[in-house]
């Protein structure tokens, strides 16, 4: 027979049973709720793909070989230095027409279509043409440049394009040498990107040589406008030649 309990007791004992049960059903609940925002979390986290801040320079590890460029005639030394060059001018600010760059290559003889315009948003050339280099420069091949008034020479280096006008040699670009020295009189020595008439396959095939021009870097009328109107307004030009001085001592491959 089971002995009776007084009403104070029993009060007591189901009260004690009403605290603990009700702070497991806490303890468990909160334990539940971290269970919960932990596997979130560790969800969360195990999805989120991490993405470096986008750089503004332009690598040359894969454009290169995308573009064939090597098939297209530019060597990766000129590539390679025109990318280095457009970094520098980048950093100060000097280019506002990011994705496009022009690279001519002097160390070509003249029958060879050596402008490149490249697309570097789109690792693409968009152009590949004849160009001229001034008469004083040479012949088939530019092996003298200056940067004085009245030489008739071509000169050496990065620009930057400007806009464009209409004059005696008709639709034309202007632009800015940025290397002090090399080509930093380009403006006042009026050297301009221009179509002329002498700059095609027929005068080449005729003379053996294009035509030259005062130090611009002439192109085919039938193609200038459309090579200017990609390049205009803040791109990036680059003019090379494997002149040791000029290699050594650019104020931008060395900026």
């Amino acid at each position: 027979m089971f002995r009776s309990i007084s009403l104070p007791i029993a009060f007591l004992i189901a009260f004690t049973t009403f605290i603990n049960f009700s702070f497991s059903f806490k303890e468990n609940k909160v334990s539940n709720k971290l269970s919960i925002l932990t596997a979130y979390n560790d969800s969360a986290a195990s999805s989120k793909t991490f993405v470096p801040e986008k750089s503004n320079k332009t690598s040359t590890a894969d454009a290169y070989s995308l573009m064939n460029l090597d098939k297209k005639g530019l060597s990766k030394k000129v590539f390679d230095l025109a990318i280095k060059g457009y970094n520098n001018l980048l950093q100060k600010r000097l280019i506002h027409n990011k994705n496009i760059l022009t690279v001519i290559d002097f160390s070509k003889p003249s029958s060879q279509k050596r402008l490149y315009v490249i697309d570097l948003k789109r690792n693409k050339v968009m152009f590949q043409s004849l160009v001229a280099h001034g008469r004083n420069s040479g012949l088939e091949y530019a092996t003298s440049f200056s940067n004085q008034n009245d030489s008739h020479k071509s000169s050496l280096g990065f620009y930057i394009t400007l806009n464009t006008y209409s004059g005696e040699c008709g639709y034309a670009l202007k632009l800015k040498g940025c290397e002090k020295g090399f080509n930093d009189h380009a403006y006042e020595r009026a050297i301009v990107m221009h179509g002329s008439e002498y700059i095609t396959e027929q005068f080449l095939h005729s003379n053996g040589f294009l035509g030259r021009s005062w130090g611009c870097p002439a192109l085919p009328e039938k193609i200038s406008k459309k090579i200017i109107d990609v390049i205009k307004n803040g791109s990036c030009l680059f003019l090379y030649h494997p002149t040791q001085k000029y290699l050594l001592t650019s104020p931008i491959l060395h900026g």
